[in-house]
């Protein structure tokens, strides 16, 4: 029982350092591209955390394609991207951390 622990453990970290290399190369790519061209990278994103419970990443990433679908872009994509790799580092994948995230979410898109 200690190998699948320890083995789903590998596999998330696996997850989270593909996910973080995916946010870094949308990073880099922003200040250069179009938000509309930035939101298919954000949904991938989106959907290999829903795959693997990633819970607060996937509402941080809606509210990043919202932000995209407003025109945001620059600086401002930088700050949602840090915003969604502290999501993905998350260790907590309860409602109650969905619902932090979405509120410091929420904080930023009206801000």
């Amino acid at each position: 029982m200690g190998q699948a622990v320890d083995g789903e453990m590998t596999m998330m970290e696996s997850v989270r350092a593909d996910l973080a290399a995916r946010i870094a190369a949308i990073d880099v790519k922003a200040p250069y591209t179009c938000a509309r061209d930035l939101k298919p990278d954000i949904n991938q994103i989106r959907l290999i955390a829903h795959r693997n419970g990633l819970n607060p990443a996937v509402t941080v990433a809606h509210f990043v394609d919202s932000a995209l679908s407003r025109g945001e872009h620059g600086a401002l994509v930088h700050g949602w991207l840090s915003v969604l790799g502290d999501a993905v580092a998350c260790d907590r994948q309860d409602v109650r951390a969905c619902d932090a995230f979405a509120a410091a979410c929420s904080v930023r898109l009206a801000g």
